[in-house]
């Protein structure tokens, strides 16, 4: 285990901004400096503990699925050491949780893809008998797996704000007018962009989760990002099915009918639930021993799905 690093202090390249989780650094005029910390955010609020490994676990199973699902769309990733642009004496904090990325322009959705009714699909199943807007069959009891996947956009929220889902035209009509000038001379729409993303994104999961699967892992929904190159070519881009973007399930637990035990943060939420926390900033501390269950929930996500150990 290495010591968690909750911010980076990279004084070599310019600091673009901060996420929950990532902050951004400017490397050249086409690429960028991804650093994953060990921060943890639940309900949209980032809690003052970092969670020791989380950010080496998101770099190394988002590499993985990177490598693996490259031949479905093409990726971020440029093959350059992050080591290799900072100083010397900054290389500790990039080593294992940071990636160099082309610098692309983000589709202002997040492409949510769901194979299974939990979390708010459940919740909105129950009220309308559809998933945002989709309908499903009578009958559907929690957990259940869906016919088919499906698509169901959300925007994207800054810090501190709550993604919140919309229709597939107005992701559509959103892309059209945030990304117009992007587009310009590309011969894409933001409707084409977006009907390109929805393919990939049920493309990457489909087959995600028949891989996972093999490894005693179901993954019940995810969200992806993408972006677009000058010329409107569409990218996988920020993280790719790790725990913090998607919901995994141990196999051997699932039942239909209850919300299965999950490799995420979910554990975190749990704990929080039993507070009196109005669920705003600034976030409560964490116990050890929370500290160290969350820890251990990432490190098996990453060992389950990739068969190899934290190096």
């Amino acid at each position: 285990m290495t010591a968690p690093l909750f911010e980076s202090s990279i004084a070599s390249l310019r600091l673009l901004g901060r996420g929950k989780v990532r902050d951004i650094y400017a490397v050249d005029a086409d690429k960028l400096l991804i650093v994953t910390s060990d921060r943890l955010s639940a309900f949209d609020v980032v809690l003052p503990n970092p969670i020791p490994d989380k950010g080496r676990v998101l770099t190394a199973l988002a590499s993985f699925w990177f490598a693996r699902l490259g031949h479905i769309v093409p990726n971020q990733l440029t093959g350059i050491d992050p080591e290799s642009v900072v100083a010397t004496e900054e290389r500790d904090q990039v080593r294992g949780r940071a990636l160099v990325v082309k610098r692309l322009k983000p589709l202002p959705i997040e492409a949510v893809v769901r194979g299974y009714v939990i979390g708010s699909g459940w919740k909105d199943y129950q009220d309308t008998g559809a998933i945002c807007g989709i309908a499903l069959p009578d009958g559907l009891q929690q957990a259940a797996k869906l016919p088919a996947p499906i698509f169901t956009p959300a925007s994207k929220a800054d810090v501190g704000d709550h993604d919140e889902n919309i229709s597939f035209e107005e992701a559509q009509a959103r892309t059209q007018s945030l990304l117009a000038d992007a587009l310009t001379g590309t011969g894409k729409t933001g409707a084409g962009l977006v009907t390109e993303a929805r393919d990939a994104a049920l493309h990457l999961y489909t087959e995600a989760a028949a891989y996972a699967a093999t490894r005693g892992i179901i993954i019940a929904d995810t969200k992806f990002e993408f972006g677009i190159d000058s010329a409107g070519t569409l990218h996988l881009i920020d993280e790719a099915l790790t725990p913090d973007s998607s919901r995994f399930w141990p196999a051997d637990d699932y039942r239909v009918g209850i919300s299965p035990p999950s490799f995420d943060k979910q554990y975190v939420r749990d704990y929080l639930e039993t507070l009196t926390w109005n669920k705003k900033a600034p976030g409560p501390q964490l116990p050890a021993n929370v500290i160290e269950a969350t820890a251990a929930k990432y490190r098996e996500a990453y060992e389950r799905i990739t068969g190899a150990g934290l190096a």
